[in-house]
């Protein structure tokens, strides 16, 4: 179902889903104008949705990729990291933070969150560093902005590197500032379940011009094409190569949708804060039972999804709050990888656990999201609620 399509909504029986594209008639013409044009690959388009939100998120340099896992491992190449450094991370996250830090050579730091945001703890942060430490790399997690002054201080004062995740969290602003414009580097994702899509992309975003240089050539194999260099005699200046790059070049199709897909945004955000703001009023009578995220003083939460978690001393499992859910048709997924140190693949990355990950585990084991978009209207909200009276009903709650 396309972002200006409509359905039929029938409770209990149509299904709610995670996502629904979020482009149209727009985004279609454009990406069939790119190829007819013949010009497919990185080109104009590309750059002017680069500058468009570059501008939006108040930084001076965009370079998009082809995806936001790609832009998390060229931020971290781009810093030329060691093998040995390490970069302190949340427990709670996406694989696609922490296993480029390894990629790079760098040593994961896993910490825990905070169980109200389910963001880093700035607390678990400082207690984490060492001599070792080269970065930090926040999440902003769902759409929740991070308490990015505490981390701004903490970075400022140890002299290391601040690369924030905000692949879930286009929009979302911290005390004035949008999410993506304090650290050093930041990175966000276009996937087809995000905010806004360009089907897979991603953006890399400095305020640094040597930073957004070397991103440039590492996105194109190292290429020296697309930024400032010496000459080298002997060698063809158009097959000339810097850095040993990746090919993480978007194609002109994803461009073609970006620029179609921001002005949208602004309306897609209020969409979703309007539905949360609905649910959060309309479930706090289970209050006792579930813990509902709220939008802090100074902040603007996103909402990727709408997160609920379970109470220590419910009467019921977070599992069987989901089967119940999942019957009536409405999507849920667990938060994230959960508490990724306990995920198999941990077993294959070189990484250290910097104190208990308490916060982390209980999420990991009582909390789930379901999905909040565009194409959930008054009709569906509701019908969730009454899903949620329903199983309490069932309950004798």
């Amino acid at each position: 179902m396309l972002a200006t399509e409509s359905r039929v909504f029938v409770p209990g029986m149509t299904r709610i889903p995670l996502n629904i594209p979020t482009y149209g008639r727009e985004e279609i013409d454009e990406a069939i104008d790119s190829l007819e044009s013949g010009w497919v690959t990185c080109g104009k388009k590309v750059a002017a949705f680069e500058w468009m939100w570059a501008e939006y998120i108040g930084v001076r340099h965009a370079v998009m990729t082809n995806s936001g896992s790609s832009a998390n491992l060229l931020a971290l190449s781009c810093l030329g990291l060691e093998p040995g450094d390490e970069v302190i991370t949340p427990a709670l996250t996406w694989a696609t933070t922490v296993f480029p830090i390894a990629q790079v050579g760098a040593v994961p730091v896993l910490v825990d969150v905070d169980l109200d945001t389910y963001n880093i703890s700035p607390t678990a942060v400082e207690k984490a560093i060492t001599p070792r430490t080269r970065a930090i790399m926040p999440v902003h997690l769902l759409g929740n902005p991070c308490d990015m002054d505490a981390l701004c201080g903490l970075v400022r004062k140890r002299n290391i590197y601040l690369i924030e995740d905000a692949c879930e969290a286009h929009g979302a602003i911290s005390q004035g500032w949008k999410v993506g414009s304090s650290g050093d580097m930041s990175t966000f994702s276009f996937f087809f379940s995000h905010h806004i899509s360009t089907i897979e992309g991603g953006m890399v975003m400095t305020n640094h011009h040597e930073y957004a240089d070397r991103v440039r050539s590492l996105r194109s194999f190292g290429w020296a094409r697309e930024v400032p260099h010496q000459d080298y005699p002997g060698i063809d200046p158009r097959f000339l190569f810097l850095h040993a790059g990746y090919n993480f070049r978007p194609t002109e199709i994803q461009g073609a949708f970006g620029i179609h897909q921001l002005p949208r945004l602004e309306g897609f955000i209020e969409h979703r804060r309007d539905n949360a703001a609905y649910w959060n009023k309309e479930l706090a009578q289970f209050g006792d039972y579930l813990q509902l995220q709220e939008e802090r003083p100074g902040t603007r939460h996103v909402w990727f999804a709408y997160p609920v978690m379970v109470r220590p001393g419910a009467p019921f499992t977070r599992d069987d709050l989901v089967r119940f859910l999942e019957a009536k048709g409405l999507e849920t997924r667990p938060i994230e990888a959960g508490n990724i140190a306990v995920q198999p693949a941990m077993k294959h990355i070189n990484h250290r656990i910097a104190g208990p990950l308490t916060n982390a585990q209980y999420i990991h084991d009582h909390s789930f999201f379901f999905g909040n978009h565009q194409g959930i209207g008054p009709e569906e909200r509701e019908a969730i609620v009454g899903y949620f009276h329903d199983f309490m009903k069932g309950r004798g709650l």
